[in-house]
């Protein structure tokens, strides 16, 4: 102990000017942390008040009701779309028409049958029969690609060609 002692007490100067010099570091260094931290600051409070002065979490709140509103705007559209998507199918969707000659003794093609279905395969069919003497028009309802009437083959073939239709 009396070594510790003896070599304290002959180099004390020397270790006192070096525990100076020590210390002078330390507060330079300081000075040096406390700049940057208030440099930090700074630029987090800017960063956290954002744009228009709103702070990140006011953001962040307004960010999440427009969500809401746009999730709840998106589930109406959703339900108008499939009233509408409901009501179209009911719709007249497919159609085809053949014009012909329904008797030999009148010329060009004036008689004519229309089929006008809906996406179930749901319509009518009109047919026109022109004659030289009269002429009749007369519908015949289908239901699901089927008529209880019986059909001529135009008709037949106004509604095959309908029902192929997309």
């Amino acid at each position: 102990m009396d070594i510790i002692f003896s070599f304290i007490q002959d180099f004390q100067i020397p270790m006192l000017i070096l525990l100076i010099i020590l210390v002078i570091v330390l507060l330079f260094l300081e000075i040096l942390n406390k700049v940057e931290i208030s440099r930090l600051e700074k630029r987090y409070k800017k960063m956290m008040r954002g744009n228009m002065g709103k702070s990140i979490e006011e953001l962040l709140i307004e960010n999440n009701k427009k969500l809401d509103e746009a999730l709840l705007t998106t589930k109406e559209i959703e339900a108008i779309y499939k009233d509408v998507d409901g009501r179209v199918k009911n719709c007249i969707q497919k159609f085809s028409i053949i014009r012909y000659k329904a008797f030999d003794d009148v010329g060009s093609d004036l008689s004519f049958s229309i089929a006008l279905l809906d996406d179930n395969n749901d319509g009518v069919i009109v047919t026109g029969i022109y004659g030289r003497n009269e002429s009749t028009v007369f519908a015949k309802p289908i239901k699901n690609g089927i008529s209880k009437y019986d059909l001529s083959e135009e008709e037949k073939t106004v509604l095959r060609d309908a029902m192929n239709k997309k």
